[in-house]
C-alpha cells in the first residue's frame, strides 16, 4: 500500500466533521526529504523488529512485560510502530495486530469516567501519560476501521477522551500527571497537546483557545538564555528530551516558525548522535529517557526539514542500528524492551510518512 492510499484511508478522509474548532495551519513539506534515508539494511532490521515486536502482543492485544504489561501508553506505541510500517487494522501482515491493539485500548476505558484510557494495574507515575498516547493511537487509527461495531465505539471513545483532555487543561495550559484542572508540567503537557492534533486532524474539533493556551505555557518553559526548555515554568535547567517534547508541542500545537521553534532546535542539534553533545544528548538526564527523547526529536527534526533533518536522522538511525539486539528488540534503562522496541521502530519508520501526525 503506498501512502497517499493509507492516508486517505485514514483520519484525512475525516476532515469534513470538524465544525467551528481550531484549524491548525498546514505547510508544504520537501518530498525528497525521505528520499534514501531508509537505507536496505535499516529495512532489513525494522522488517525482523516489526515481527518481532509482533510476537510480544498478548491475547487481549496489549504490548508491555512486567510492570508494564497491559499499560495503555506502551500498548499504543506498539500499534503505532505497526501502523508506521503501513499496516492499517485488518489489512496486510499486522493488520490483525493493530485491530487487536485498538480493541485493547477502546476496552481500557476507565468506566466510571467516560473517556479515561487507563490500566490502573499498569499506570505508573501517572496515567495522564497513558491516556496522551491511547488518545494518540485512536486518533491516528480513525478512519482506518472496518468493522463497523469497532468503528462505532472507537468513534465514541474518541470523543470522550478528547474531551476529557480538554476539560482537564489547567489555567496554565498545560496538563499534569491526573485528569484533572492542577499543576502541569511539559512531559505530560507533550502528550495531550499531540493527542489533540492528531484528534483534530481526524475532524474532530477542538476549541482554538486550547492550543493558544497551550502554546503559552510551553513558551513559558523555554530558558531564554539557552533556547533550551525546562520541565516545568519555575526552577530547574533545560535538557535534551524536554527541549524535543518542546519543539514538538509547539508544532502540534500549529506553531512552525518563530523565535522559541529556532532557538529550540538550535539548542536540541547539538545533542545529535555521534555529533559530540555528550553520549547521544543527554548529559546527565536519566538513560531511560533515551527512547522518550529521540521519540520527539526525530519527529522535530522531520518537521524542520532540510539540514537539521538530513543530519539528524542519519546519526540516530545509525546509533539504533548499532543498539539493536541480535533477537531484533531494543533495551536500554528501565523501561521494557517492548516500549523500547516501539519506540525505536516508530523513530527508524519516519521517513515512511505514514502516521497522518507526521504531516504538517
Amino acid at each position: 500500500m503506498n501512502r497517499r492510499t493509507f492516508l486517505t484511508r485514514g483520519a484525512g478522509a475525516l476532515l469534513g466533521v470538524a465544525g467551528g474548532g481550531l484549524a491548525w495551519r498546514t505547510l508544504a513539506q520537501d518530498v525528497n526529504q525521505a528520499a534514501g534515508m531508509i537505507t536496505p539494511n535499516t529495512q532489513r532490521a525494522i522488517d525482523g523488529s516489526l515481527e518481532w515486536l509482533s510476537r510480544q502482543q498478548h491475547l487481549d492485544g496489549s504490548f508491555g512485560t512486567g510492570q508494564y504489561h497491559g499499560n495503555v501508553a506502551v500498548s499504543s506505541l506498539g500499534g503505532l510502530a505497526l501502523m508506521a510500517g503501513g499496516y492499517q487494522p485488518g489489512r496486510g501482515r499486522y493488520g490483525e495486530h493493530v485491530t487487536r491493539a485498538v480493541r485493547y485500548i477502546v476496552g481500557s476505558e476507565d468506566r466510571g469516567r467516560p473517556g479515561f484510557l487507563n490500566n490502573q494495574r499498569a499506570a505508573f507515575h501517572g496515567p495522564m501519560y497513558g491516556h496522551g498516547f491511547a488518545t494518540l493511537f485512536l486518533a491516528e487509527v480513525y478512519g482506518m476501521v472496518n468493522d463497523p461495531q469497532l468503528r462505532t465505539e472507537l468513534r465514541r471513545v474518541l470523543g470522550d477522551a478528547v474531551r476529557l483532555i480538554i476539560n482537564s487543561q489547567n489555567n496554565e495550559g498545560g496538563w499534569r500527571y491526573q485528569p484533572v484542572r492542577a499543576d502541569a508540567d511539559l512531559s505530560v503537557t507533550i502528550c495531550q497537546i499531540m493527542a489533540l492534533r492528531a484528534a483534530r486532524n481526524a475532524g474532530i474539533s477542538v476549541p482554538r483557545e486550547v492550543a493558544t493556551k497551550c502554546t503559552n505555557y510551553v513558551k513559558r518553559c523555554q530558558d531564554q538564555n539557552s533556547g533550551g526548555f525546562r520541565y516545568q515554568t519555575f526552577g530547574g535547567g533545560p535538557g535534551f528530551a524536554r527541549t524535543a517534547a518542546g519543539v514538538v508541542a509547539l508544532y502540534s500545537a500549529g506553531e512552525y516558525e518563530g523565535k522559541a521553534v529556532e532557538n529550540g532546535l538550535k539548542y536540541l542539534n547539538q545533542f545529535r548522535p555521534g555529533g559530540g553533545g555528550g553520549g547521544g544528548g543527554f548529559l546527565g538526564e536519566m538513560d531511560h529517557h533515551y527512547y522518550y527523547g529521540h521519540y520527539y526529536a526525530v519527529q522535530a527534526m522531520w518537521i524542520a526539514g532540510e539540514n537539521y533533518w538530513r543530519q539528524w536522522y542519519p546519526a540516530i538511525r545509525d546509533e539504533l542500528l548499532t543498539s539493536r539486539r541480535a533477537d531484533g528488540s531494543w533495551q536500554r534503562g528501565l523501561m521494557c524492551s517492548n516500549y523500547c522496541t516501539a519506540m525505536a521502530l516508530i523513530i527508524l519508520q519516519v521517513p515512511n510518512n505514514y502516521l497522518p501526525i507526521l504531516q504538517r
